[in-house]
C-alpha cells in the first residue's frame, strides 16, 4: 500500500523548507558557516582521515591559512581559481580558504591528463592553480601557460615529488600564514547567490563542463538533506566519493557542517575496506552514487556484516536488484535513493522507502519537475496541435525536465547553468507549456507509476533502437544483475551492417570468465527480457570501464564494438537455434545472418 501523498508531501515540505531558507541576496555564506562553528564548536570533531582527527577549530585554522595566502597572491572576490587535489584535509582546505575571498573554485577530476585536463583548466578561466603534489605526473600531460602553479606536498606520500619548473612551494608559506580569520572586508561584496565552485560534470561522453554552484545551494542542500537523513551532531558522515563531485563535495560535507556533525574521509572509495572503516571511525551515514553499493554486495559474505553503526544511505544510481539484498545483508535502516545532477533546477528524492524509486511528486502543482514525452528515434520533444510539449501517463517513458522559475530573491526553480553561456543556453528547452516558458533538460529518461513515484530508465543517448524497439541499457542490466559470478554489466548497442537501430551488447565483468557458460546466459536472459531486449553480443571483460564516481562509461566500448580486431577480450553471439551465446567468428556470424563489424 502506497504512503498517502499528503504524509509524503510533509516530509517534503520539511526539506524544501530548510533548502530555501537561503537566499541569493544574503550575505551569509559559506565562509561565514565554517567561521561560526569553529566559533561555537570549535573542539567537536570535524574531520578524520586515516590516523588524523581535525576539529572544527583546527580545521578553519588552515582554511584561515590558505586565505592570506590566497589574498597575498592577488586573489579576490570573483576570481577563479583552479584545484587539482587528491581526497585529503587539505583539498577542504583550500576551498574553504578561497571561499572565504569570494574567490570560485574550479575542482578539477584528478583522473584527467592531456587534451581532457588541458580543457577543463582553459574552461575554468582561472590564474592559479592549488595542486597536490601526487597530481604532478598528470599536470605534466598537459600545458600550463599563463597559471600561477602553488603545488602542496602530500604528507602521505613515501617520497617528496619533485617540484616542476615555474611551480611556487606552497607549504612553507601556509606555515608562515596567519591562522586567524581574515577580515570580513575581504569578501564583502560576495552574496549567497554568487558562485562557490564549478563543477566538471563526469558524464560519459565528450568533454566536460563547468556548472556553476553557487553558496546559497550549497548551503540550502546541507541544511535541508541533513534534516531529511536525521543527521545531528553525533554523527559521523562518510565520504568515499571524490571531493571534486558534488556528491562527495557538497552534500557530504554541507550535511556535516550544518549539523556539526564529523565526516569521515577516505582517499579513495574501497570495496573491501569499507566496512572496517565504517567501524573503525563509527561512521553512522554514506553518501553514495552509481555502482558503489553493487560492489559492496559483491564482496565475500562475513561474519559481522551487520556490525556497524550505518543507519542511512543516501545517494543515486541504486538499482533494484541490488537495493532489497543489500538491505537485508547489511541491515541499513534506511536507503535515501534521489535523483539529480550537479547543475539541475529540479531534483527528486525517495523519502518513502519504496524499492527502486528514485522519488515521488505527490501533487505536481507544487513540484517545478515534469515527465514529457521524448522520441529516441529522432531526438526530439513530440508536440500536440498547440506546439506544446505533452506529459507522460503512468508507464510511459520520457524526458524529466524542470521549470526554470525566476522567483524574487529565491533559489527556488532556479537554473545556475554552466560558466559557459552557449552551454547553458543548449541545455533549456522553451515554449514547453505555454508561450516564453523556459525549462532545464536533463537528458535522463525517466517514468512514473499511478503513485506517481517515479524510476530511472537511461541516459538518453544510451537507450537504443533494435527490432522497432526502444530498449533501455539500464534495464537490461538490471535483468542481468543476479546471474552468478557477474559483478558488473555494462549494456549498450552496437552498429551492425546493413541493420536499423543498434543491437545490444553487453559487456561482462565475471568473477571467473573461464567459467561463462553461454547456455546457462541465454537461459537467464530468454526468462527476463523480451527477444528484442536481449543482448545479440557479448563481451567479457577484464575490467568495468568506470568514471571516477562510478558510473559506466560506455563510448570506447561502442566504438569498439563487436569487431575482434579491436576487442582485446572474448566475445560471443546470441545463437537461438543452438540456446547459447557462442563463440564469435565470421562462420557463427554468417550462420545468423549478421554482417562483420564494419
Amino acid at each position: 500500500m502506497a504512503t498517502p501523498r499528503e504524509e509524503t508531501q510533509q516530509k517534503m515540505a520539511r526539506l524544501s523548507a530548510a533548502t530555501l531558507a537561503h537566499t541569493p541576496s544574503q550575505t551569509y555564506t559559506v565562509g561565514d558557516r565554517f567561521e561560526e562553528r569553529a566559533r561555537e564548536i570549535g573542539a567537536r570533531p570535524f574531520l578524520r582521515f586515516g590516523d588524523r582527527t581535525l576539529d572544527y577549530a583546527a580545521f578553519n585554522a588552515r582554511a584561515n591559512r590558505v586565505s592570506h595566502v590566497a589574498h597575498e597572491r592577488g586573489l579576490a572576490t570573483g576570481d577563479v581559481a583552479a584545484l587539482l587535489m587528491e581526497n585529503r584535509p587539505e583539498f577542504l582546505a583550500t576551498w574553504v580558504g578561497l571561499a572565504k575571498l569570494g574567490v570560485v573554485t574550479a575542482l578539477i577530476n584528478t583522473n584527467l591528463r592531456g587534451r581532457p585536463l588541458g580543457h577543463a583548466l582553459e574552461a575554468s578561466r582561472a590564474r592559479h592553480l592549488w595542486a597536490g603534489a601526487e597530481c604532478l605526473d598528470a599536470l605534466a600531460t598537459t600545458g600550463t601557460e599563463g597559471l600561477e602553479v602553488l603545488v602542496q606536498a602530500d604528507p602521505d606520500a613515501a617520497a617528496p615529488a619533485t617540484l616542476a619548473a615555474g611551480g611556487v612551494a606552497l607549504d612553507p608559506l601556509l606555515e608562515a600564514a596567519s591562522p586567524e580569520n581574515p577580515p570580513a572586508g575581504r569578501r564583502e561584496k560576495l552574496v549567497a547567490g554568487d558562485d562557490l565552485f564549478y563543477v566538471f560534470t563526469s558524464g560519459t561522453t565528450g568533454l566536460p563542463k563547468a556548472a556553476r554552484l553557487s553558496h546559497m545551494r550549497w548551503l540550502g542542500v546541507g541544511d535541508g538533506m541533513s534534516a531529511i537523513a536525521g543527521y545531528g551532531p553525533e554523527d559521523v558522515i562518510a565520504c568515499v566519493l571524490p571531493l571534486y563531485h558534488a556528491a562527495g563535495g557538497m552534500v557530504v560535507i554541507s550535511c556535516a557542517l550544518a549539523q556539526g556533525a564529523c565526516v569521515s574521509l577516505t582517499r579513495r572509495f574501497s570495496a573491501s575496506r569499507f566496512w572496517d572503516d565504517v567501524r573503525r571511525h563509527g561512521v553512522t551515514g554514506c553518501q553514495y552514487i552509481g555502482e558503489i553499493c553493487r560492489y559492496l554486495a559483491n564482496q565475500p559474505p562475513h561474519p559481522d556484516d551487520r556490525d556497524h553503526g550505518l543507519r542511512v544511505l543516501m545517494g543515486a544510481g541504486l538499482g533494484p536488484d541490488v537495493w532489497r539484498p543489500f538491505q537485508e545483508r547489511f541491515g541499513v535502516e534506511r536507503i535515501l535513493e534521489g535523483w539529480s545532477s550537479t547543475e539541475a533546477n529540479t531534483s527528486l528524492i525517495n523519502l518513502d522507502g519504496v524499492v527502486g524509486s528514485c522519488g515521488r511528486i505527490p501533487f505536481k502543482e507544487l513540484h517545478n519537475g515534469r515527465l514529457v514525452r521524448y522520441d529516441v528515434e529522432t531526438d526530439s520533444h513530440p508536440r500536440d496541435e498547440a506546439g506544446h510539449c505533452i506529459e507522460c501517463e503512468a508507464g510511459e517513458v520520457g524526458e524529466f525536465i524542470g521549470r526554470i522559475l525566476e522567483l524574487p530573491d529565491s533559489g527556488a526553480g532556479r537554473f545556475e547553468g554552466y560558466a559557459d553561456p552557449e552551454a547553458t543556453a543548449r541545455k533549456i528547452l522553451r515554449d514547453v507549456f505555454e508561450p516564453g516558458d523556459a525549462w532545464y533538460r536533463s537528458g535522463d529518461l525517466l517514468r512514473h507509476d499511478e503513485e506517481d513515484y517515479f524510476y530511472f530508465v537511461d541516459r538518453i543517448g544510451d537507450t537504443y533502437r533494435w527490432k522497432s524497439e526502444n530498449v533501455s541499457t539500464q534495464e537490461v542490466a538490471e535483468a542481468l544483475g543476479g546471474f552468478p559470478g557477474l559483478e558488473v554489466a555494462n549494456v549498450y548497442g552496437v552498429r551492425v551492417p546493413g541493420q536499423e537501430g543498434r543491437a545490444g551488447m553487453a559487456a561482462l565483468l565475471l568473477r571467473d570468465r573461464d567459467a561463462f557458460d553461454g547456455g546457462a546466459f541465454f537461459a537467464w536472459v530468454e526468462e527476463r527480457l523480451p527477444r528484442y531486449a536481449a543482448p545479440v553480443f557479448v563481451r567479457l571483460t577484464g575490467e568495468a570501464d568506470m568514471t571516477s564516481t562510478f558510473k559506466l562509461r560506455k563510448v570506447d566500448l561502442q566504438e569498439e564494438g563487436y569487431d575482434p580486431a579491436k576487442v582485446p577480450d572474448p566475445l560471443f553471439v546470441r545463437d537461438e537455434e543452438a540456446g547459447a551465446y557462442v563463440p564469435l567468428s565470421g562462420e557463427a556470424l554468417a550462420r545468423l545472418g549478421l554482417e562483420p563489424a564494419a
